[in-house]
């Protein structure tokens, strides 16, 4: 018998898998504990509806992270901090800084988690910090770190 599982099941499959699983399995556990559901026309045309939908909304994910890519693209983000007479930061400049001066100065929400730094910024000058705003789209942020 076919059947849609409506959970992740080890050993069995994951959640909106179409699985072959025998009468008995289906009938005295699968379905009293709402497991899975039968694989009918109606269930099918359900879980077809619910995967383009999910497709759609990634797409759209995908588009506005491009767009946000281009409006970074060229802008130079200024970070004041304190310094010391070598250049020096006393601290560092952080992905969550650089996060909160976007939002500041530019109004675009980026996650910090998304910056990718490989360490924390700790001298003046003009840095290049590239940001994963989705699956194979990236953008390329210039950072100036001034001292203020």
């Amino acid at each position: 018998m076919k059947v849609i599982l409506l959970d992740n099941i080890k050993g069995v499959g994951k959640k909106d898998e179409v699985i072959n699983a025998s009468d008995g399995y289906a009938r005295n556990y699968l379905f009293p504990k709402k497991l899975a559901v039968e694989a009918n026309t109606e269930n099918m045309a359900k879980l077809n509806n619910k995967k383009e939908a999910a497709l759609y909304k990634k797409d759209q994910e995908k588009q506005n992270a491009e767009e946000l890519a281009k409006k970074l693209k060229g802008i130079m983000l200024k970070i004041k901090v304190k310094a010391g007479e070598n250049g020096k930061i006393f601290g560092g400049v952080t992905s969550k800084e650089i996060s909160d001066n976007l939002k500041t100065q530019y109004n675009f929400e980026v996650d910090k988690k998304k910056i990718e730094l490989k360490e924390t910024i700790k001298t003046l000058g003009s840095f290049n910090v590239s940001i994963k705003l989705f699956e194979g789209v990236t953008a390329n942020l210039k950072v100036e770190v001034i001292s203020g």
